[in-house]
């Protein structure tokens, strides 16, 4: 037999934080968290999530103050991805470590402390990664965590629809699938969908008609419709005839929008199938590529000239790695401000070449870009703004 590993007190105390943890309510997590990070060697530590409009970081705990996500260090931390270190007036030290879920930011973890050396950061670092998971999974079915990020009260339709969306990022070593959607608390029929099997990204938008209950409920039948192929094991033709039936059975009254792509992650192959939507974009190093994806447009979802037995057209282009490809609501670029000047597509293009060429990352471009859609519509859109981003790499060198 071979020698058995030591271990150490580093290693227990983040045992007994995981077990703890995992049988904490979330109003005893914060509790957790702060007794295992003093026995760390800690003064303390707070959790903070993100709001679901990505402005603000909100503590877990009641009684500590809100920060601001583009004002403060914790914010830095936050949009960085990384570690940021400050000395308090005291002379000891506040340290902020982001709390991600892989591509999915969730906040910041404030740790007060004396003195840092190596090993600490290693234990802190290691806290914070399996924090995020306990998060992640308590966020499933804990009303406190959804209470706490956010910042008024939220509509009806907007509920409905909310509670079928995915995480806002989802990524791999390739591949990294980003969204964003406004407006948070009054949405109408935007949605947005990505997840993986196997060896495939599947990323969908969809649009709803009008912007009530009906329309939130027509787009909650074309997700459900989406999975439900999807996990059947249905091509992509057969995956949008799927919701096309759906919404004819169920909804006939209602029709809505979409694009539904499949992107082969080894090769980045990618197939897409666009039902009266605005055209894919592809963005390659730094250039929008006019029309590249541009191809006759399907009828909208669920119209009953659909329902005649004809297979939709699926669409096929290769990628280069570092391609972005990229689906958007028409509420995007079709938003006006005072001036009656819409934002556009060009903005709006621009705006993510520049924000990439900056060194920004997916998650943080859409975050800058959404906000600056509302800042000019001053934080009142007509219509709803989904965008959906996925950037891929050559697993070749």
């Amino acid at each position: 037999m071979g020698r058995e590993m030591s271990v150490g007190p580093g290693e227990r105390l983040l045992d007994e934080l995981v077990r703890a943890a995992q049988m904490a309510s979330p109003a005893e997590l914060p509790v957790v968290v702060n007794r295992y990070a003093e026995a760390m060697g800690a003064e303390r530590a707070v959790v903070y999530l993100v709001d679901i409009q990505q402005r603000v970081l909100v503590p877990l705990v009641e009684g500590e103050p809100e920060l601001g996500l583009d004002t403060s260090l914790a914010g830095w931390a936050y949009r960085t991805d990384s570690l940021r270190v400050e000395e308090d007036h005291a002379g000891g030290l506040s340290v902020w470590l982001p709390l991600a879920d892989g591509a999915e930011r969730l906040g910041v973890v404030e740790l007060n402390m004396d003195a840092l050396d190596g090993l600490r950061l290693r234990r802190y670092r290691t806290m914070a990664l399996l924090l995020a998971l306990i998060i992640t999974s308590k966020r499933s079915y804990s009303e406190t965590i959804a209470q706490r990020m956010r910042t008024r009260a939220m509509q009806l339709p907007t509920e409905m629809v909310r509670a079928f969306l995915p995480p806002r990022s989802i990524g791999t070593g390739r591949v990294v699938s980003t969204a964003v959607l406004e407006p948070a608390y009054e949405l109408g029929g935007d949605a947005f969908d990505h997840s993986f099997t196997e060896d495939v990204l599947h990323a969908t938008i969809l649009d709803g008609m009008g912007h009530n209950l009906a329309s939130g409920l027509a787009t909650a039948v074309a997700m459900a419709g989406c999975r439900n192929a999807r996990r059947s094991g249905a091509d992509l033709s057969e995956l949008v005839g799927t919701v096309d039936e759906a919404l004819a059975k169920w909804l006939p009254d209602q029709f809505c929008t979409g694009i539904f792509t499949q992107l082969h992650m080894p090769t980045g192959a990618l197939r897409w199938c666009n039902c009266g939507h605005p055209p894919p974009l592809l963005i390659r190093r730094h250039r929008l590529l006019h029309d590249a994806l541009e191809r006759p447009p399907e009828p909208p979802l669920g119209l009953p000239a659909n329902l005649a037995g004809v297979s939709r057209q699926v669409h096929d282009a290769s990628l280069e790695s570092g391609d972005r490809i990229l689906l958007y609501s028409d509420g995007v670029v079709e938003s006006r401000n005072e001036k009656g000047e819409q934002f556009g597509l060009e903005r709006f293009t621009d705006y993510i070449i520049r924000s990439t060429a900056a060194g920004q990352s997916a998650p943080e471009v859409l975050r800058l870009l959404i906000h600056s859609i509302l800042e000019h519509r001053h934080n009142k859109l007509d219509d709803d703004a989904t965008i959906l981003m996925f950037e891929w790499q050559s697993p070749r060198p």
